[in-house]
């Protein structure tokens, strides 16, 4: 696929990944559609999608709301018959078990991480298998959404759905031509580790940092991401694991899923035993 004149439409594109790929699709020389809750970081990402002279329409949209996303879809279909791409990106995090989550963490994370993708595919797939043109929907998982982890419990089983409803709509599409793909970042440093809600023995001003010391370390960008985006709409992957250890973990989880889980949980319990050392550590 070439993206030079195509439409793309991204979600969650105030920072972090949907941010980094709004522009590397502009700087590709697709036109964008962008939105988010965040107005102040949504108007920088259409003002750097400017400055690379490509056209943008940016508007301020809550993903998980059905009538924000049915408004914003038919905006976008006044101005366009259909997208050529969808990159259904927004999401939020959550760390704690089961044990530790309330049922208004549920009602807070499962609209926006599941509904919002869904939301998402029914706007605006129709049009594109209407359009007769083709195109590509990226609905972004997480490499929890194929090794689940008891300190991220509902975050996992959102990005779960999302592995499974895009490996269906896959097959659903091909026929139309328009492919799919399920992006599986990994560890990536993003704003999400400072907006993400904690909940259990994380709750605590140490456990954040500990968790944004970790990811800052790995210092895995978001433009990484973006670009293996765009290779993977261009492949037509179906799968696309990004980071080293998300590659690692989804060919571990298929080859010896007993010892991934114990790798997964060695994992985990060094990073908890770290941090006490961080709490000494923050000024």
């Amino acid at each position: 696929m070439s993206f030079a004149g195509k439409i793309a439409l991204v979600t969650g594109a105030a920072s972090g990944i949907g941010r980094a790929t709004a522009c590397a699709l502009a700087r590709a020389g697709a036109d964008l559609v962008v939105c988010d809750v965040n107005t102040e970081g949504l108007e920088e990402t259409a003002a750097a999608i400017r400055s690379l002279e490509r056209r943008v329409l940016a508007r301020r949209v809550d993903v998980s709301r059905c009538a924000d996303m049915q408004a914003f879809a038919a905006e976008v279909h006044g101005a366009y018959a259909a997208v050529d791409i969808l990159v259904n990106n927004a999401g939020v995090a959550l760390g704690g078990g089961l044990l530790d989550t309330a049922l208004e963490d549920w009602d807070w994370i499962v609209p926006i991480n599941l509904w919002g993708v869904i939301y998402g595919c029914h706007y605006f797939v129709p049009a594109m298998v209407a359009r007769g043109r083709g195109g590509h929907v990226v609905n972004v998982s997480s490499a929890a959404g194929f090794l689940a982890t008891a300190p991220l419990l509902a975050y996992a089983t959102t990005k779960f759905a999302v592995f499974g409803l895009s490996e269906a709509l896959r097959d659903e599409l091909l026929p139309y031509h328009i492919g799919v793909t399920t992006v599986c970042p990994g560890i990536i440093n993003t704003p999400i580790t400072r907006s993400a809600r904690m909940r259990g023995r994380m709750a605590t001003p140490a456990g954040r940092e500990a968790l944004v010391t970790s990811y800052q370390r790995r210092n895995y960008g978001p433009e990484r991401v973006a670009d293996a985006i765009l290779k993977a709409i261009v492949r037509n992957r179906a799968v696309a694991p990004v980071s080293p250890e998300a590659w690692i973990m989804y060919f571990l989880k298929r080859l010896a899923p007993g010892l991934t889980a114990r790798v997964n949980r060695m994992a985990w319990a060094r990073f908890e035993r770290s941090i006490p050392a961080a709490a000494s550590g923050v000024g």
